[in-house]
């Protein structure tokens, strides 16, 4: 950290008793480097506040190769500190005279170099107006958040007068609403810091209000900043570990979700319609295979209205997260050394967890395939679990790239588990998350006794998708993304050979297209993501125009939007067109052969049609049948083709339907078998 002390020239305003101070600098601002600069304000008469008298401006001029880089905040002499700007200006040189103010009607991020005009600041200046003394020391602090660039500042100022500036917040929702509170500690990246944390929820469809004294938790928590280019970005998202008295962690079932200590809030700062990431973690759940689970919400830090955030499960072992077996320091050999192991591709940006790099090279030629270790984390897996899971997982490439590839016990199904290969590639192309196959990607695997494959799943990190990027052909609704690297292969971050791989795999690509024609006839169908998406516009419409009044981007090109929408039922139906469009596409180029999906080998000697409704069904499904017909036995399957529900018939049915409601299934698709004497039939259906 480097700090810089300016000298101080006061202007008065006499007319509009506005009172200015001049630090008039000329400074380094240091690359990749936290950089204070220092105002002695004295002579203020009155106290800051929201009314009669307070901070109404700031003024700076800075020049820097590359301001996107920069992230630029001003401290009171109490120690609050409000952001003017971050990430903003690209490659461009200059902020000459740049001013801030909350009576701006013109948002920073919508201005253009040198930025020579007053401008709505990133945060709130009103927060600053809470009856301190205005007399100390102010400081402009100046982030350098990336290596390699480098710039100069030439003096700020500070302006009070009888214009103050004011503070938006919101007084209740229908979200539920979490307060979280630092004991005056900026929250950072890492390590995590003590805090505390209030949630108030009433339940579903009932408001909440920020007054209440009786909360839905209220306990010690830990939290720091979490990502690694969104970390950057002026609304950050945060880890959530809640713990007990003495700050140990504490397992708790929040907003209904599961019991759990760790949990994320994440921003959605580039998305714009703040549900990119739920619908797609919708979808995968819809699928039968876990994906976090989560709920969006208010967010306040320390009494400061932060916007809509969603509150969600993070990806780690866990009964009722990955749900694989503990693996101990001490279980080296046998079945206990077969699992529980989570993998990650990712950036390794600020990872303690290397793990080891891929003999194979991806296709065509690129970047090495670095595998991290998740869990067990680097610090505390040895060196046989090293040994093992590498082995492993270097089997599984072998198996893949082999001649013998496509074999059933020879080949790459003997190594993982098959379906995570369909639904995960389904998902990644419906999505056309950018950052598929290649960032945030996860795989487990579990003891042999448990099942003992490698399991790509869950997903994670799906902001940028849909058509929310506007590279590498991110915003297109026609091609493939697991074929990355044929586009951008020149990115660090490319895809690993796997998914190309089993794309030439003729028994790979039939059943995706038998997966791919069950799900659009379910929860993949148009009408009903649809109608999902209508479902949550209506519940977040009245929070996103509160969020949108802190953050100043609808409207505004935030990277990497390949769309910019000026209001939110825009960015709405910009949604609902790409995935139209997107879905269409697939109908009709997802290889194989639609017709063979409807074919069913039968086991007895005749097919019977059996009409199976509601679908999706929640409690209970009824079965149209001929009542002329004796049945045997009821059968439901998922999708591994476990038996999760079994019942003998032994009489002769009275009714023309077949009334199921007592089996006990999670969401998910499942087959439903029913057997006579001389016939089988076979459907599918859908539990919500």
């Amino acid at each position: 950290m480097r700090i810089f002390l300016g000298s101080i020239c006061l202007i008065f305003a006499t007319l509009t008793r506005a009172q200015t101070f001049n630090a008039n600098l000329a400074d380094t601002i240091f690359d990749d480097l936290t950089n204070e600069y220092i105002l002695d304000v004295v002579g203020l008469s009155q106290n800051l506040n929201t009314t009669i008298f307070g901070l109404e401006q700031i003024c700076l001029t800075i020049e820097h190769t590359y301001l996107a880089d920069l992230e630029v905040l001003i401290e009171a002499p109490s120690g609050i500190q409000v952001s003017l700007f971050s990430g903003i200006g690209g490659d461009s040189d200059f902020l000459t005279n740049s001013c801030f103010s909350a009576e701006s009607t013109l948002p920073i991020n919508q201005g253009q170099s040198p930025y020579s005009n007053i401008y709505i600041p990133m945060g709130q200046l009103g927060y600053i107006n809470n009856g301190q003394s205005g007399n100390g020391i102010w400081k402009l602090i100046v982030r350098d958040t990336w290596a390699q660039d480098a710039g100069n500042i030439y003096g700020f100022s500070v302006t009070f007068g009888s214009n103050p500036a004011t503070v938006f917040t919101i007084s209740e929702s229908n979200l539920p609403i979490v307060m979280l509170e630092t004991n005056g500690q900026e929250i950072p990246n890492e390590p995590k810091i003590n805090g505390n944390v209030k949630i108030i929820y009433n339940g579903e469809g009932l408001r909440n209000y920020t007054n209440q004294t009786d909360f839905h938790f209220n306990g010690n928590c830990g939290l720091e900043v979490r990502g690694a280019s969104s970390s950057g970005m002026p609304k950050k998202s945060y880890d959530l570990e809640i713990r007990d008295a003495f700050f140990a962690d504490l397992d708790t079932a929040i907003l209904g979700l599961p019991s759990e200590s760790d949990w994320v809030l994440s921003a959605q700062y580039t998305d714009k319609t703040l549900m990119r990431n739920m619908l797609s973690m919708h979808l995968l759940q819809s699928m039968g295979f876990y994906a976090p689970r989560f709920k969006a919400v208010e967010l306040f830090i320390n009494n400061e209205y932060k916007g809509v955030y969603i509150f969600m499960e993070k990806v780690k072992k866990g009964v009722n997260r990955v749900n694989i077996s503990t693996l101990n320091p001490d279980e080296i050999s046998g079945d206990d050394l077969t699992g529980g192991y989570i993998l990650k591709l990712d950036k390794g940006s600020g990872s303690s967890n290397f793990g080891w790099e891929s003999p194979f090279a991806p296709i065509p030629a690129g970047s090495s395939i670095v595998l991290d270790y998740e869990y067990p984390k680097a610090e505390a897996i040895v060196q046989e679990q090293k040994d093992y899971i590498q082995d492993y997982f270097t089997d599984f490439e072998t198996a893949l790239a082999g001649a013998d590839f496509m074999h059933s016990t020879l080949g790459y199904r003997n190594f993982v588990n098959y379906e995570s290969c369909l639904n995960t590639l389904l998902v990644s192309e419906a999505t056309r998350s950018i950052d598929a196959y290649r960032k945030s990607f996860f795989i487990h695997k579990d003891k042999d006794s448990q099942g003992g494959k490698l399991t790509m799943a869950p997903i994670w990190d799906y902001d940028l998708t849909y058509g929310n990027a506007d590279f590498c052909e991110g915003q297109n609704t026609a091609g493939w993304q697991y074929n990355f690297n044929y586009v951008c292969g020149e990115d660090y971050w490319i895809n690993p050979f796997w998914f190309p791989r089993m794309m030439e795999d003729t028994i790979f690509q039939q059943d995706l297209k038998c997966q791919w024609k069950t799900l659009r006839e379910t929860s993949f169908h148009t009408d009903s993501i649809h109608a999902w998406i209508d479902q949550m516009a209506a519940n977040l419409n009245e929070s996103q125009a509160w969020n949108y009044t802190i953050w100043q981007t609808m409207g505004s090109y935030v990277w990497p939007n390949s769309f910019v929408g000026q209001n939110y039922q825009e960015e709405i139906d910009f949604l609902k067109t790409w995935i139209t469009n997107r879905f269409a596409w697939l109908d009709e180029n997802l290889p194989g052969n639609e017709q063979i999906c409807s074919t069913l080998d039968l086991t007895k000697n005749e097919k019977k049609e059996f009409l199976v409704s509601p679908n999706p069904v929640e409690n209970e499904l009824v079965v149209k049948i001929d009542k002329t017909q004796v049945l045997d036995k009821v059968i439901i399957r998922d999708f591994t083709g476990k038996i999760c529900y079994e019942k003998e018939i032994k009489n002769k049915l009275q009714e023309s339907s077949l009334i199921i409601n007592d089996f006990h299934l999670v969401a998910g698709i499942y087959s439903l078998e029913i057997q006579g004497d001389k016939f089988i039939s076979l459907s599918k259906f859908v539990k919500k």
